[in-house]
């Protein structure tokens, strides 16, 4: 008879009750005995994470009014924000097309009556002149490339201008009404000065909307990423601790499990809970481990990073670093939205010179985009596991 298998979690699991109810519901799918290994209480301390994230509040950015144009968020920002600036020539081909067809529309129909006032005397050459001088100065809108957003900016400087050249309107008419150097003085400055705005408009509504962004993914997906972090800082510094609970575990089943090749055990792990499997069955006394699951795991991505240790070489860059045979089979399955899920194959080698079999396990709609907690009730990761842990691979005893 075969010993059960043993499954590790991983971040963010305080809820031991609802873990062991997930690995009940796992064996059931799978066919497969199981013993859950809870190791959260051991986690980081994550009662007062709130404490240390930035609170999104409406009204915080007011737009000032300046004659010069200000930066809406520092240039850092900006190019994080647009990491490439947009062609330029390409940009102003939509404002003079949106610029165009607005004082065209404005010299005709409801405006004909006046004709011969400062509207008809706007010329869209001389506009996109004063235009392509103020753009390389705007903040946000020269790094655009959205179509519509050039459209609307055309539009809605042409509709500024018509409006300042209204005979009904104040007395900025008179300034653009008639000819010479001092028309052409305050058309300049107009245009300078609405697209100033213009791109501030643009900015606070860019930051309005990333800062509601922020607030709504730090509250769908920044308790689990945040976690993560913590577990795996508390793990870096906590490892013995961690393993000895896992040992701990396997020893109420048998003292004699994974201390030999004689009685390995097998193991199916998740997101971290595959770090601690790997670092286990590597290390200079190792955990003898006769079939390793991980799903949505680190282990590879960790070890690129920085070397893990034990029985393991560094990896360098071409030939993958060879596992010891205490590590005897290894499946990595990964989904194909979950971040946090790393390949294997390509960082090492098993003892007997395969890779690790890295496999894809389909992505179900109805889990959204965060996947990294959603493997535990599909089916493909079920079936995967019956089909590694059905059998010992020829060599290994299991009495």
């Amino acid at each position: 008879m075969k010993d059960p298998v043993f499954v590790i979690h991983g971040v963010a699991n305080r809820d031991r009750d609802g873990f062991s109810s997930a690995v009940a519901a796992l064996a059931a799918a799978s066919g497969v005995e199981m013993v859950p290994v809870h190791w959260g209480d051991l986690g980081a301390q994550d009662e007062f994470i709130d404490a240390a994230l930035p609170a999104y509040r409406s009204g915080t950015h007011t737009l000032r009014d300046s004659e010069a144009a200000e930066p809406v968020m520092a240039e850092p920002v900006v190019a994080a924000a647009f990491p490439e600036i947009t062609d330029e020539s390409w940009q102003l081909s939509q404002v003079d097309a949106a610029v165009r067809k607005r004082l065209a529309a404005g010299h005709d129909g409801d405006d004909e009556g006046m004709r011969g006032s400062g509207r008809d005397q706007l010329d869209a050459d001389r506009v996109l002149e004063y235009v392509r001088d103020v753009w390389g100065d705007t903040e946000w809108l020269r790094r655009t490339g959205d179509t519509q957003l050039l459209l609307e900016t055309g539009r809605s400087l042409a509709h500024a201008l018509l409006d300042e050249t209204d005979p009904d309107g104040d007395d900025a008419y008179d300034g653009l009404r008639g000819g010479g150097t001092g028309r052409e003085t305050r058309l300049r400055e107009l245009v300078r000065r609405r697209l100033q705005d213009l791109d501030r408009v643009a900015g606070a509504a860019i930051q309005a909307v990333g800062a509601r962004l922020n607030h709504a993914l730090r509250d769908r997906f920044g308790a689990g990423t945040t976690r993560f972090l913590g577990d795996v800082l508390v793990y870096q510094r906590h490892q013995q601790t961690i393993h000895a609970r896992v040992r701990e575990v396997i020893d109420t089943v048998h003292p004699d499990l994974g201390r030999s090749p004689a009685r390995p055990v097998r193991i199916v792990a998740h997101s971290l809970g595959g770090v601690i499997a790997v670092d286990m069955a590597t290390a200079a006394a190792p955990l003898w481990t006769e079939s390793l699951v991980t799903f949505g795991s680190q282990a590879a991505f960790f070890h690129v990073c920085d070397p893990r240790g034990g029985q393991l070489q560094p990896f360098e860059g071409c030939t993958p670093v060879q596992l010891p045979d205490s590590l005897n089979r290894w499946t990595n399955l990964w989904e194909p939205l979950d971040v946090l899920a790393f390949a294997a194959s390509k960082v090492f080698r098993l003892h007997d010179g395969t890779p690790p079999v890295d496999v894809p396990v389909d992505h179900q709609a109805s889990t959204g985009i965060w996947t990294h907690s959603a493997y535990w009730a599909l089916p493909s990761v079920a079936s995967a596991i019956s089909d590694v842990m059905g059998e010992a691979k020829p060599g290994w005893s299991t009495s």
